[in-house]
């Protein structure tokens, strides 16, 4: 199995030929970290089809591991689960987008928020080293995973269980996180040196936020000119299931008021300024959207 020339086929699409993020891309296998997926809610398994392996570990896009509680190492090839997302390796190319705009250096120890599927995390240890990069993910599965995963590709970061909105393992000069927040922690403060620098994607919304910690111990920053789409952090191994069943009540119920709309219906999620807009105006908003027979779209 010729995994390295994907991977250079890889990093030629996702980064300039002087990018110090090619030759991390090059040399890391990402089907290691991927030998099984979700697609849509339909199990893949690598091993089963070498090509289809190589061309979905080495495409520039991300691939959901776990959904709901059932991470793809454990399921079998019948089962459906029905939960949302809540594990993924992200796509390379908004990996190496975050890194940049976390301005990470040489001698940095870094703090890699959300370990996932470990991919990541093989990326910043090959570029800056194993002892200068800590991995944190809330799951103890996926720790376990990646942590082995990364040992058989000889890589060696601290991989721990830690909930992101918790105390942190240490204290840091950059810190990176691939999982969305709201508010910023008031533990990711306190675990950056003076001078450090965090960037994270901000819950509910597409933007990015980076920082820098001051003398004072106070961080300020800026929402910067880019965007990007990540799961929230979790406190267990799923998602609370709030809003499914009142969704599922109301979606065939007459308003009090009916009426022909002047606009499209459309999937909010999927519509990234226009979710962005409608959790700053209203924090905490939850959409639900359904394309039914005939193209009947409820939402």
């Amino acid at each position: 199995m010729n995994w390295k020339a994907h991977a250079q086929s890889l990093a030629a699409q996702v980064t300039d030929p002087h990018s110090r993020w090619r030759r991390p891309i090059e040399q890391t296998p990402r089907h290691v970290f991927l030998p099984r997926w979700w697609d849509g809610r339909t199990l893949r398994d690598g091993r089963s089809n070498d090509q289809a392996w190589m061309e979905t570990a080495y495409s520039d896009r991300s691939i959901v591991t776990q959904r709901g509680p059932l991470h793809a190492d454990k399921a079998k090839l019948d089962d459906r689960p029905k939960g949302d997302p809540t594990s993924s390796s992200t796509l390379p190319s908004l990996l190496v987008q975050m890194y940049r705009h976390g301005r990470l250096f040489d001698g940095a120890r870094i703090l890699d928020v959300g370990t996932g599927s470990g991919y990541g995390c093989a990326l910043l240890a090959t570029r800056f080293g194993d002892g200068r990069v800590t991995s944190i993910d809330v799951d103890a599965y996926l720790v376990e995973a990646a942590e082995e995963r990364l040992a058989s590709v000889g890589l060696h970061p601290l991989v721990k269980t830690v909930d992101a909105t918790g105390p942190m393992p240490g204290e840091y000069d950059r810190l990176v996180s691939t999982v969305a927040v709201r508010p910023i922690p008031g533990s990711w403060l306190a675990a950056l040196k003076t001078g450090g620098r965090l960037v994270t994607p901000i819950a509910g919304t597409t933007t990015i936020l980076t920082a820098e910690k001051h003398l004072d111990g106070w961080a300020r920053g800026r929402i910067e000119w880019d965007r990007a789409g990540f799961m929230r952090t979790r406190h267990g191994s799923d998602y609370p299931n709030r809003t499914e069943k009142l969704f599922l009540v109301i979606k065939d119920a007459d308003g009090e008021e009916i009426s022909e709309g002047r606009y499209p219906v459309i999937c909010v999620d999927d519509a990234w300024e226009l979710c962005s807009v409608l959790d700053i105006t209203a924090p905490g908003i939850t959409h639900y959207y359904e394309l039914g027979a005939d193209n009947l779209r409820t939402a």
